[in-house]
């Protein structure tokens, strides 16, 4: 499905982010590569500024790791055997044309897009050493990645090649991994109320047949055995479903449905005992010992271009004000309020308010009004407010709020249109 075909539902993403001119796309740019207007990059940053405080105030230590790593890297995670077919062939960054399948021209650095970033996090842990007190050590980042997707399965921002992944890795003792995965399971519900979503269902992602997987029974035993306390300890239904773990561990899929109720995977749990193992990681234990940890792999959102998407088609586009892209319309009635109106927007664009001025110039009242039907908060200023210095907020519903002294009325406003604490 391409870019630039259309569902015919009102609240397709693809529709709704042309008409609000939140994200766009160009040939020349590519397929699967969609760029962000100003008003979804502001409820792109939101949401990224939502997410690092919620992982901040959870305990997470946040890391930057670079997009490209070398073939080795994801041959020893286990990327390049099992998950090959995804991923963009390497580069010689020397000057060697691209290395088709196995084959590797002689000598220079073979670069690889990365397709995850847990084979990165596990080297910044394997940086220095660390001891059984430093853990639960998490470690989130909201990096890029890329996956080589087919043109015919691209689609808006559901399926993309460049992506940013709200991602984190916790490494723990084998104690500690179902607290873990189970405080990441809460931390997921919470942000989906914050967001003013729910979840379609919980999926437990098993191995299935082939050799996709790695080969290790006893360690997906182990796994699988711990997600399902996890679930059933949050009291939460789920499904199994066979052949949809990832290939070095189980996982638990939060499922979302969009308008037309075909489900993808938005949130995610994993427990991994393999790349611990791959990259020798290790900590000093209370013996003095070195112990293998556990990695509990954890994405809030999954990738930020599918979490818009469900978000815009959630909401139709009238976002929660936190999130909007204009959480503030100041309306002049006539050109003589101008002045009034643009001071009004500055004080509340220094509250840290998303605001504009839609001046008489763009319609009628009535029409910038209706035009305005999906910003959270509309300011009328008439002749009464700019001689008195007063605001009567209007809200989305269309509940018109009393008048009171503009700059008490903006206090109030930031305060309340503020991003959630968690």
């Amino acid at each position: 499905m391409h870019d630039d075909h259309l569902h015919d539902h009102p609240h397709d993403h693809r529709r709704l982010g042309r008409e609000l001119e939140l994200f766009g796309s160009d040939p020349l740019i590519g397929a699967g590569l969609p760029y962000w207007l100003p008003a979804g990059a502001a409820v792109r940053q939101a949401l990224e500024r939502y997410l690092q405080d919620t992982e901040r105030r959870a305990g997470y230590r946040h890391v930057h790791s670079p997009v490209l790593g070398k073939r080795e890297l994801y041959e020893l995670s286990g990327h390049w055997a099992h998950y090959r077919e995804d991923m963009f062939p390497p580069m010689d960054p020397d000057g060697a044309a691209p290395l088709p399948g196995d084959e590797r021209a002689p000598g220079g650095e073979h670069l690889v897009l990365r397709p995850s970033l847990c084979p990165h996090h596990a080297l910044i842990f394997r940086s220095r050493p660390h001891s059984y007190r430093e853990l639960p050590l998490r470690m989130a980042e909201l990096g890029g990645m890329y996956r080589a997707e087919r043109s015919g399965v691209l689609g808006g921002l559901t399926r993309v090649r460049a992506i940013t992944l709200n991602d984190a890795h916790i490494f723990c003792t084998v104690d500690q991994v179902a607290d873990e995965a189970r405080a990441a399971l809460a931390l997921i519900r919470r942000a989906y109320a914050a967001l003013g979503i729910a979840p379609a269902r919980y999926r437990l992602s098993l191995p299935g047949e082939g050799g996709k997987y790695v080969a290790a029974p006893a360690m997906w035993r182990r796994s699988v055995a711990l997600l399902r306390e996890v679930l059933d300890a949050a009291g939460l239904p789920f499904e199994e479903a066979p052949g949809e773990a990832a290939f070095y561990g189980p996982k638990i899929d939060v499922q979302i449905a969009d308008p037309a109720g075909r489900e993808s995977t938005l949130s995610t749990v994993q427990i991994d005992f393999h790349q611990p193992e791959r990259f020798a990681l290790h900590y000093t234990g209370p013996d003095g010992a070195p112990h293998r940890p556990v990695m509990v792999h954890r994405s809030i959102i999954g990738s930020l271009e599918r979490a818009m998407a469900h978000l815009i088609e959630h909401h139709g586009g009238a976002f929660p004000a936190w999130l909007a892209p204009v959480q503030l319309a100041v309306l002049p009635v006539t050109d003589d309020q101008l002045p009034q109106a643009e001071a009004v927007r500055d004080r509340a664009l220094a509250l840290d308010l998303r605001a504009e001025v839609v001046s008489p110039d763009r319609g009628t009242l009535g029409a910038r009004i209706r035009d305005g039907r999906l910003i959270p908060y509309q300011a009328v200023i008439g002749p009464r407010e700019a001689a008195d210095d007063h605001l009567a907020l209007r809200l989305r519903d269309g509940t018109r709020l009393p008048a009171e002294p503009a700059g008490a009325a903006l206090e109030r406003l930031a305060v309340g249109v503020g991003v959630p604490q968690g």
